[in-house]
């Protein structure tokens, strides 16, 4: 399958940015979802899986080109794996730093010791004809309650990758996209539609 052109379901530059360099051995043409003026897709999904392929599949029909969209999240044992589909809105006004703190609080009260938890990411490619490929990427770690790092975004600053004794806010681009939820995801796309 050869894909020269690839629709980013985001408004997300950071995102997008990412995704480019990624793909940029390919010769693929990355644009965003801002870029072609499409709507963001609002997420009613209750799974990783369903909020990416709901927003690969909208944006495919709409654009008639190769979408890809994402759907991703930190998953708390100790709260039942939330916050999860609910990561970018759990924080207030997507102001990650109050849902760190919220986060945090909310551990607190459990008086748990168990402190683990994962990122999970679902890739969905969406051909324009409507055939639909996920990639599922995981990194299990634990949180910390003292931020470190200023690197990276999200809850980036209290998250440790188990056999690593920082957080991904500390890590570099490149590092993070070696282990990463959304680095594994993509080496499995990457070894599924670019590689074959």
């Amino acid at each position: 399958m050869k894909i020269e052109k690839l629709v980013v379901a985001s408004h997300n530059q950071g995102k997008i940015n990412e995704i480019k360099t990624m793909l940029a051995p390919f010769q693929v043409s990355v644009v965003s979802a801002a870029e072609l003026n499409l709507p963001d897709v609002e997420e009613t999904g209750t799974t990783f899986e369903e909020n990416a392929k709901l927003k690969s599949e909208t944006l495919a029909r709409l654009s008639h080109c190769f979408c890809l969209a994402d759907d991703s999240g930190l998953c708390v044992n100790c709260l039942g794996g939330r916050p999860g589909v609910y990561s970018a809105r759990y924080a207030p006004n997507r102001d990650f730093d109050k849902g760190i703190t919220k986060l945090l609080n909310e551990i607190r009260k459990t008086n748990s010791s168990d402190f683990s938890a994962y990122f999970a990411c679902v890739l969905a490619l969406t051909s324009p004809e409507g055939k639909t490929q996920t990639f599922e990427g995981r990194v299990d770690g634990k949180i910390v309650f003292e931020r470190n790092g200023t690197l990276g975004f999200g809850y980036d600053p209290i998250f440790v990758p188990d056999g690593y004794c920082k957080t991904f806010a500390c890590f570099s681009k490149d590092e993070k996209n070696q282990i990463s939820h959304r680095g594994r995801a993509f080496q499995k796309l990457i070894n599924a539609v670019f590689l074959k």
